[in-house]
């Protein structure tokens, strides 16, 4: 599917509740008492035909789509409330590869991502409130994701995998993921500051 495409099919969904969208696709919210925490990517992936993905390539080939919670604020704006994996850290390609080789470069070149608005941690309903379509090709954003791919390629290099920290990155981060607090796989995430420039919000 070519990304115009998508954009067209995806605008039809703002406004509409992504929890009863999951329920007509047999998207699960729930796993007895755990959420799902993949559920809103799961389901608009089915909105489009995509079947589940886990590849580390983009979604549609040329692109990547996302789906990313929003919070509101007291004063009834909405802010980026987390932020956003984009892929898995393989050590030993990071090391190897320039950024524009890497999978980071490749999943953030063009993307579209869709925005919802988290009410609670039940996710009765859950309202998708804009679509954005994003190219990395603004210079002062691509020099410091650049900068900040570096950074893990350098302590990778000179002090090994496990020093990588969440502290490092100014708009990507290197963080752990997976299934408890002493999972040792790493992924890359944006700051919830690229997020909000991803999608075009924000102070």
């Amino acid at each position: 599917m070519q990304r115009n495409e998508a954009l067209h099919q995806l605008c039809s969904l703002v406004g509409q509740d992504l929890v009863s969208l999951a329920e007509k696709y047999g998207v699960t919210v729930w796993k007895g008492d755990r959420i799902n925490k993949g559920w809103a990517g799961h389901t608009v992936e089915r909105y489009l035909g995509l079947p589940q993905n886990s590849s580390r390539s983009p979604d549609f080939g040329s692109w990547e789509l996302k789906v990313v919670p929003l919070k509101r604020r007291p004063n009834d704006t909405l802010k980026v409330k987390e932020t956003m994996a984009i892929t898995m850290i393989n050590p030993v390609e990071v090391v190897a590869k320039e950024f524009q080789d890497n999978h980071l470069f490749l999943k953030l070149k063009r993307m579209i991502v869709v925005a919802r608005v988290f009410e609670s941690k039940q996710e009765l309903r859950s309202f998708c409130s804009q679509v954005a379509e994003f190219d990395l090709d603004d210079p002062d954003l691509y020099g410091q994701i650049e900068k900040d791919y570096n950074e893990v390629r350098q302590v990778i290099r000179t002090q090994g995998f496990e020093a990588l920290s969440g502290r490092m990155g100014i708009l990507v981060q290197p963080r752990t993921k997976g299934p408890g607090h002493g999972s040792r796989s790493r992924a890359f995430y944006a700051r919830t500051r690229l997020v909000e420039k991803i999608l075009g919000i924000g102070d």
